[in-house]
């Protein structure tokens, strides 16, 4: 089977850990019966988020989630085919926010917007590292 990876930036709207569990809860069922891996880093002022399975699955989540209103200012960063999954355990993987991400400042300026494809990547490719070196991916 072939795997789409996509990549999006949004913005939270009314973020709180409710809400934030909410889409957990949400994306876990959807993606686990879509068969759509991936993770979510979340902070009060982004949310940065990679999906990965078939193209069509794929999509339809992205889809539903930029309809959804607890996102606003929804960016895709990148879109394509992968040469395979970055998070093959994790329906969709919580990750809180990171030091060696971009600051507050960095993120209002647009620093994950005007990223590389290959920048973007990077930090899902770090966290996925991170989670393999703890044996969890």
């Amino acid at each position: 089977m072939s795997v789409h990876r996509l990549v999006y930036v949004s913005r939270p709207f009314g973020f709180d850990s409710a809400m934030l569990n909410g889409i957990l809860l949400d994306a876990r069922e959807n993606n686990s019966r879509n068969d759509i891996t991936g993770a979510l880093i979340c902070r009060g002022d982004m949310y940065l988020q990679l999906l990965e399975g078939p193209e069509a699955a794929v999509e339809a989540a992205f889809d539903r989630i930029a309809s959804d209103d607890r996102h606003t200012d929804i960016v895709r960063l990148l879109s394509g085919p992968a040469s395979g999954r970055l998070f093959s355990n994790w329906a969709m993987h919580d990750d809180p926010a990171r030091s060696w991400m971009w600051t507050q400042e960095q993120v209002a300026a647009g620093a994950p917007t005007r990223a590389s494809e290959a920048e973007v990547l990077a930090v899902f490719t770090r966290v996925s590292s991170e989670l393999t070196d703890l044996g969890s991916a």
